[in-house]
């Protein structure tokens, strides 16, 4: 089970949330978050090491964009989390990992994601709100039972320590990882490191 901790935008937080070593950190290029990097220096990002995949969040942001803070911030994945069209989304596979976010409900139609099977790498099912992520509510996991394609998925949206062991029940074989955010937060893009550290561990007995 992969586990990438979103939201991250102090310097000595990235420091203390790189060391312990998950598979993904991921900083968020949209300044209408309260998680926003706006003013983050590159070299914050420098002591992260090389197996973590550094990956930039963007919502609607144009390709020209992307491509710029990509070379600054060596951005290894982009986490696409507005209403990019799948033609979109591929302009960036091959060149880095390209992770689609879908705001999920229980009327999510999930036959929409198929035009994007090839332009993607991973899909990440959050819960949907009208604030593309963060918003610490979780929707009801079951719904995935109708998630058919063979992309694999990160689970996001609500997660925290007093449901993490629930993951268990989401019995579906291309659930690939975790995405930790607001649950585990001192503030916006402050990251408790305690809880992480307990997330850790529960998450690697899952």
């Amino acid at each position: 089970m992969k586990i990438k901790v979103c939201g991250l935008r102090e310097s000595d937080n990235v420091s203390e949330v790189a060391a312990l070593q998950p598979d993904f950190m991921g900083f968020i290029c949209y300044n209408r978050s309260p998680r926003y990097i706006d003013g983050l220096k590159a070299d914050a990002l420098d002591h992260i090491p090389v197996g973590i995949i550094r990956t930039g969040v963007f919502v609607n942001e144009s390709a020209e964009q992307i491509n710029a803070l990509i070379e600054k911030y060596n951005f290894k994945a982009i986490q696409l989390h507005g209403s990019e069209t799948p033609k979109f989304c591929a302009l960036f596979k091959g060149k880095v990992q390209v992770i689609k976010a879908f705001g999920v409900d229980a009327d999510f139609n999930f036959d929409v994601l198929t035009p994007y099977e090839n332009g993607v790498d991973v899909f990440l099912f959050d819960t949907k709100t009208a604030a593309h992520g963060g918003s610490g509510q979780r929707f009801d996991w079951q719904v995935l039972s109708k998630y058919t394609l063979d992309v694999p998925f990160f689970l996001s949206g609500g997660i925290g320590l007093e449901n993490l062991e629930e993951v268990k029940t989401v019995k579906h074989p291309q659930l690939a990882g975790l995405d930790l955010n607001s649950r585990f937060e001192l503030s916006p893009g402050n990251k408790d490191i305690s809880k992480l550290k307990q997330a850790f561990e529960i998450i690697k007995q899952l």
